[in-house]
């Protein structure tokens, strides 16, 4: 089949869930014999239309602001896809399923597909009106297309309640690599199991004000303790943010930016973390924790509804948006002995392998695009 992917900002994926999700998924689908092509942004690829293991990449124009991005490119992909009749045209996020009745419309033939990656209206950094129309993008991708996708159990349940929508559930995937050496970070001044680690956009609803203050909470109580804390991230249109958090961190050698980082300097970050701390106040399933799982990490997580359906150790979540609980959970992290914080890791990545195979869930989702029957048991993992 000819599959076109809209919504995501394009590949490679140089951060965000939704990117990586879809390049690992891209490629897998190649595989199995679709040919898959990825809508791209110019402003974030940087590159022309090329090849990416057997995935095609597309360069299509958007008004880069920050409300107009999503939706401007959407549309223009889409009246591209449906030029070249694509056999199946996917969208990814509530936002791009507000273009999916287009095609519906206008290509009768295309089977329409959307992923429901997140609630994106919890998010804080949208205002009233963009949060109606993200609710409307919400009904948009329970009401338009063929089928929905929900990549967790929590947003299967949201979609039922809320729209009465039964979706098809097919998780978000890791890849297990192998771990990477500590010499990609030694520029930032890091050395092996002596740092927390954060790996997210930095926006408001991710939570990363709360990690800095505790952490610097957690210092004045221990002012000796050598632990260092690691934000991997960048604004997205959140610069007065941004600017916000490193005044907090100002002079300080003990939190360290990177800015967006990929490859093998974020796999080193990864392998060489002490712990993934995501201190999110709202997820659709959360790539950067499934990354950290993967690596054999330990993970300190809110306990939000999509962290809590990825681990079932109470011993690792604290309370959402509070300084002082996070705080006191990392002060009991510290206290772990070095066998209890690798047993943690191992279990977390047998996790990831037995319920987040990428590959199964290429297959699952290739179904799903071949049949369009809910009948068949298109759900990859039971509710």
């Amino acid at each position: 089949m000819r599959i076109a992917m809209i919504g995501q900002k394009g590949i490679p994926a140089i951060y965000g869930g939704v990117e990586q999700h879809v390049q690992d998924l891209s490629m897998r689908l190649v595989k199995l014999g679709h040919e898959v092509t990825v809508y791209s942004r110019g402003w974030y690829t940087g590159k022309s239309n090329t090849q990416i293991n057997g995935v095609q990449t597309k360069n299509i124009f958007s008004i880069h602001t920050k409300h107009l991005d999503t939706i401007s490119h959407a549309f223009l992909c889409t009246f591209n896809a449906i030029w070249n009749k694509f056999d199946v045209i996917h969208y990814h996020g509530v936002g791009p399923a507000l273009i999916s009745w287009l095609p519906r419309i206008l290509s009768t033939k295309t089977k329409i597909i959307v992923t429901f990656h997140s609630i994106d209206r919890y998010h804080q950094k949208w205002g009233w009106f963009a949060k109606f129309i993200l609710r409307l993008g919400e009904w948009s991708a329970c009401r338009f297309p063929h089928e929905t996708i929900t990549v967790s159990k929590g947003l299967y349940n949201y979609c039922l309640n809320e729209f009465k929508k039964e979706t098809i559930y097919i998780p978000n995937g890791v890849e297990i690599v192998p771990a990477q050496d500590d010499s990609f970070i030694t520029r930032f001044g890091l050395e092996k199991n002596q740092y927390l680690l954060m790996v997210s956009r930095l926006v408001p609803h991710k939570g990363a004000h709360v990690l800095i203050n505790a952490f610097l909470n957690f210092k004045k109580q221990n002012p000796d303790n050598k632990l260092k804390l690691v934000i991997a991230g960048g604004s997205v249109h959140t610069d007065k943010y941004c600017a916000a958090l490193h005044e907090l961190a100002a002079n300080r050698g003990d939190i360290v930016f990177t800015d967006f980082v990929s490859n093998q300097t974020l796999n080193s970050l990864y392998s060489n973390a002490s712990a993934l701390v995501h201190p999110s106040f709202n997820e659709g399933l959360p790539f950067s924790v499934l990354q950290a799982m993967s690596f054999s990490r330990p993970v300190l997580l809110s306990a939000i509804e999509a962290h809590l359906e990825l681990n079932k150790n109470s011993e690792i979540f604290f309370k959402e948006n509070n300084v002082s609980d996070l705080k006191n959970k990392i002060n009991e992290f510290a206290s772990w002995n070095d066998a209890k914080k690798q047993k943690l890791g191992e279990t977390n990545q047998k996790m990831v392998m037995n319920n987040y195979n990428w590959n199964k869930i290429a297959d699952q989702t290739s179904l799903v695009y071949n049949t369009l029957d809910r009948k068949t048991g298109l759900c990859y993992n039971t509710l």
